[in-house]
Order: structure tokens, then C-alpha cells, then sequence
């Protein structure tokens, strides 16, 4: 494995690795390594060395920090200051099975969003700076500090979701924001999911800024929240800010919604716990890895009729979070992906798999096939930060 400890060891590798015809996979804390399509690749680079805050001003909300810091050191450091990470960034270890310590970096290298990403946006619209070495091995920097230093190309957005197929990100500079002082969820039961997603778009409407809408079915609301949720489904509402608007508003939507559901109220500590278990997907953590779970990405009002028709075709254990834009399936290990996906590309949204078993994992594209154009495209801008494809290669498909 080879372990830079500064930018310019990365540099040296890769120039090193490209003179040699080598390919390169790209690793951060090791946890999401198999997020993607199996990369076969002559050489691990690893960037846990490269760790370290470089620059935080709370004044400014803006933390710089090199790529391999890990997670937990920014999160910690923000929270000093009574600062985080607005997009909930999600801990997928116990999801893939995975061990390590996730990164500042492959967090935005893989883009992952938490519940509060209809609101707050994804990790990607947080990310305002980026420094990397492209596939000459030579060192970019992308972005700036402040918002307004963004011109031209952007990009750290185009790093952020790209899984280390275009650079290896050394130092990042990113948005931190203003934690809430309290939280409070309130949990509408019995709905079913079609009724459930009228309840959360009518919740949104309202001027009480819910920061997390997600419906849990009957068959997996045990799951959550040591099984202390009322039975029955739950629609679950979260409010977060200053103490007395919470209470406030947490009355007006309990109100507004006594008529059609029983509405539980739960506390800031088992609010916290149950966003970080609909975070982190954890009611599919615990089944050893053996099926396949997918996340489905549509719109809100299309997520509910998926699940229903999935639920036609094979075993499916499913659960809505961001209004019920985001489908999280978990399917018999037979079940045909070629289902999944025209089920998908009939609602317009897009399926990724996120775990299967090797078999799995070798024949089916982890990623949704993309329009010719977008293919294309894809092909040629990665053409141009990696003329040698060395980097990660093979892990966003385009060798099938």
C-alpha cells in the first residue's frame, strides 16, 4: 500500500505510477471500498495519512482539512464551537460491514447525504474549495474559501460524487454551520405509504421547517429506535432550532395532523437516535451483508409507487426517507436487478446498489446506466483529469 503523508508524496506517486503504466485504487478510512464496482488495480494509494485541520474560522463557518482527516476530528472540532456538517453525512460501516474510520475526504468523494438533504442540500453544495493531483501527477486547486472565489468551472462539484476516478483529493475546504439547540420529531402512525407522502409534502408546505420526513412501514418500524416506536407504520417529522419555536411549532403540526393519525412526540435524544439510524440505514446492518439493499433516488412523489411495485415482484423490505425521494430497498438475494432498475427509469430517478455479494457485485452495474450523451460525456472529462485511467479504475462501470 502506498501511504503519502503530504501533497507532494502524492504528487511523486502518481507521476511515478503513470511513468510505469500502474492504476491506482483510491482509498480514504477503507469503509466504503466496496461502494461501487470492483476496482482491479496494481497499486493502493492511501490517503489516511493525510490528515489534519489546516484552517478553521467559526466566524466565517468554514474548516479547511486535509483529505484523510478523519470524520469524527472535524465533526468534534466543529462542535466546539457549536458548528457541524448540515448535510448529516452518513456512517456506513456496520451497513457494508466494513472497519476503519470514515474521511472528510471520502465522504465528499462518494457524496453522501443525510435526511436533512432536502433541506440543507447535499454534501456537494457544502464543499467550496478542493486541492488535488490529476492523472499527470500534477497538484490543482479548485474552488476557494469563500463562495464568491467560485468561477468558471466548479470544481469541487465535479470531484464531489466522482469515488476517485478523477484526482485524489488532498485538502478540502468546506461549509460548517450552526447547530439547532434542540430537536423534536413528531410520529404520525397507521398511515400507509400514499398517504404517508401526501402527510410529509402537506408537513413541508407548512411554514414550520421540517428538517426530516421519512416513513418507516409497519414491517420495519421495530427496528428502529430499540422497537420503542408506536406501533404500527410511522411518519416520522423532525423540527429542530431554538427551544420555544420547536415547542411552537411542533404544536401547529401536531394539530394539523391530529385528524388524520395518532402523533406521538419524541424528545431531542430519541429524535437524535432515530435520524442517525434512518442515516445510517441501520435496520439493514444487521443481516450479516447476505441481501442485496439498493438506494433509489426519485421524485418525492414517486417513491411510494416503486416500493409498491417492487413489492409484486420479489421479497423487499423498504423504508422512505427525504419526503419519500429516497427509496432504501433490501431485496432477496435472487431478485432481479433488471426490475429494479426499469422500474426506476419509468419513475425518472436513478438506482444505485449498494451492497451485494461478490456474485452480485460482478454482474450487476452498481450505478444507473447513463443516457448515451451523459456517457459520453462522463468518458470524455474523465479523458482529460486521467488520460491513463489510472485512477480507481473500473469503479463507476464503462468497461461492461
Amino acid at each position: 500500500m502506498l501511504t503519502p503523508f503530504k501533497e507532494d508524496d502524492v504528487v511523486n506517486l502518481v507521476r511515478t505510477a503513470a511513468r510505469s503504466r500502474l492504476t491506482l485504487e483510491i482509498r480514504g478510512g477503507g469503509t466504503k471500498s466496496d461502494l461501487g464496482e470492483p476496482v482491479d488495480a496494481s497499486e493502493i494509494l492511501s490517503t489516511a495519512e493525510l490528515k489534519g485541520i489546516t484552517a478553521y474560522n467559526p466566524a466565517e463557518m468554514v474548516m479547511t482539512a486535509k483529505s484523510g482527516t478523519p470524520l469524527a476530528a472535524v465533526v468534534a472540532a466543529a462542535a466546539e464551537h457549536r458548528q457541524g456538517l448540515a448535510f448529516e453525512p452518513a456512517d456506513w460501516r456496520a451497513l457494508m460491514g466494513s472497519e476503519g474510520d470514515p474521511t472528510i475526504g471520502g465522504t465528499f468523494a462518494c457524496n453522501l447525504s443525510g435526511p436533512r438533504r432536502f433541506q440543507a442540500g447535499a454534501a456537494r453544495d457544502h464543499l467550496l474549495g478542493v486541492r488535488f493531483v490529476n492523472g499527470l501527477g500534477e497538484a490543482i486547486q479548485g474552488g476557494g474559501r469563500v463562495m464568491k472565489n467560485v468561477t468558471g468551472l466548479d470544481l469541487p462539484k465535479l470531484l464531489a460524487g466522482s469515488h476517485g476516478t478523477l484526482g485524489v483529493m488532498t485538502e478540502l475546504t468546506f461549509k460548517v454551520l450552526p447547530l439547532p439547540e434542540t430537536s423534536a420529531t413528531l410520529v404520525l402512525s397507521g398511515l400507509d405509504e400514499a398517504f404517508a407522502t401526501q402527510a410529509m409534502a402537506r408537513a413541508l408546505a407548512m411554514s414550520v421547517e421540517v428538517s426530516g420526513a421519512a416513513h418507516l412501514p409497519e414491517s420495519c418500524v421495530g427496528r428502529f429506535l430499540g422497537g420503542r416506536l408506536p406501533e404500527g407504520s410511522a411518519t416520522a417529522l423532525r423540527l429542530e432550532g431554538l427551544a420555544f419555536s420547536v415547542r411552537e411549532r411542533s404544536a401547529r403540526l401536531a394539530e394539523a395532523f391530529a385528524d388524520i393519525a395518532a402523533v406521538t412526540e419524541l424528545d431531542q435524544a430519541s429524535t437524535s437516535t432515530l435520524w442517525r439510524e434512518i442515516r445510517d440505514v441501520q435496520p439493514f446492518a444487521a443481516d450479516g451483508g447476505h441481501r442485496p439493499v439498493w438506494k433509489i433516488s426519485t421524485a418525492p412523489s414517486m417513491g411510494h409507487h416503486i416500493l409498491s411495485a417492487l413489492r409484486l415482484h420479489a421479497g423487499v423490505d423498504g423504508f422512505l426517507d427525504w419526503q419519500g425521494g429516497l427509496v432504501w430497498l433490501r431485496l432477496e438475494a435472487g431478485a432481479e436487478a433488471d426490475v429494479v432498475r426499469d422500474l426506476v427509469r419509468q419513475a425518472g430517478g436513478h438506482a444505485t446498489l449498494v451492497r451485494a455479494n461478490e456474485e452480485i457485485r460482478h454482474a450487476v452495474p452498481a450505478f444507473q446506466p447513463e443516457a448515451l450523451a451523459v456517457a459520453a460525456l462522463s468518458v470524455r472529462i474523465r479523458q482529460k483529469f486521467d488520460p491513463g485511467g489510472m485512477f480507481n479504475p473500473g469503479r463507476m462501470g464503462g468497461s461492461r
